[in-house]
């Protein structure tokens, strides 16, 4: 039976209540990567399609991300069709989860992207000098002021995410709800090994980062003479290799098969993992975001699945 095309169903998000697209987009491209006019292209076409979830963190482009995202916000009336995610923790000044930091960091994010509220806080990156209790603690009373709605983490490996469930828990406080890891076809084994198991036993929500490689999975490079467009995209060349060439040739195979781009095809089989919400699409232009939209609604055969896991599965 071929594979089709239908619909996107949104989908749950852990335990916060909320359901999403099934594809976020990803603004750490935006004032770096791309200029004001094609951070609006994508954030229009993605808006059109359906999309709802934006995805982006204080220090992406020096803060100018949220800058660019807050502009189109201030343009769009149905706000609340939208859900809004930010990180703190990385911006230079606001560094490291401290409470004072992430108040900071939170009220900083918040005049950028000039709202009074952020959907989804993430938490971006451990900070061993912060006990996770004041941690939580000062995104909670966030969280009763009514300036965020949840808490996500990112960059966080397997003891420091299930010490932060655990802690709010104990503490009967909220905690994370959604994690951010890389995760794509080519880099499996860091989520599925360590925190994928997390993930299903505290039912948390993934926002997959990084679903093509950094462009790879898009098919945009072949060979060491393909160059990425901007560095942000550098991370692709290293899987240029055997191994890159083998998946992409199964790949290539599937989308023979479904008349479909094979970044669609990455972006497919990442909807079938266990506890994907979304993956968090980063993209030079809106054109290539085109390109890829048709994937929240591709349903791969078992066979088509199986056959990526195989290529992938070393």
């Amino acid at each position: 039976m071929p594979s089709a095309l239908s619909g996107p169903i949104s989908r749950r998000v852990g335990q916060t209540g909320m359901a999403v697209y099934p594809l976020a987009l990803d603004g750490s491209v935006f004032g770096w990567a791309t200029d004001a006019k094609e951070t609006a292209d994508q954030l229009d076409l993605f808006y059109a399609a359906g999309g709802d979830l934006i995805s982006t963190a204080a220090h992406y482009a020096g803060g100018r991300s949220e800058i660019m995202i807050g502009s189109w916000l201030a343009r769009h009336p149905e706000r609340d069709r939208l859900v809004i995610a930010t990180k703190v923790g990385k911006h230079p000044d606001a560094l490291g989860l401290s409470p004072k930091s992430i108040r900071r960091g939170v009220d900083a994010s918040l005049e950028r992207l000039r709202l009074d509220r952020i959907d989804i806080l993430g938490l971006d990156g451990e900070d061993p000098a912060t006990p996770i209790e004041d941690t939580l603690t000062a995104a909670q009373e966030l969280i009763a002021a009514g300036k965020v709605g949840h808490i996500s983490a990112a960059g966080f490996g397997a003891a420091a995410l299930r010490e932060a469930v655990r802690t709010a828990r104990r503490m009967e406080i909220p905690g994370v709800e959604i994690i951010l890891p890389e995760y794509n076809l080519l880099d499996r084994r860091p989520y599925e090994q360590e925190l994928a198991p997390i993930a299903v036993a505290a039912d948390l929500g993934v926002l997959a980062r990084t679903p093509l490689a950094n462009g790879y999975l898009r098919g945009d490079f072949r060979s060491r003479h393909d160059k990425p467009a901007s560095p942000i995209f550098q991370g692709a060349l290293r899987h240029v290799n055997r191994r890159g060439a083998a998946v992409l040739a199964v790949m290539d195979d599937i989308a023979a098969e479904t008349g479909q781009h094979v970044g669609r095809i990455a972006l497919a089989w990442l909807l079938t993992r266990p506890h994907v919400v979304a993956p968090l699409v980063r993209v030079p232009s809106a054109r290539a975001l085109a390109d890829l939209l048709p994937g929240a609604a591709l349903d791969l055969t078992p066979d088509q699945v199986d056959r990526l896991d195989r290529v992938t599965d070393s």
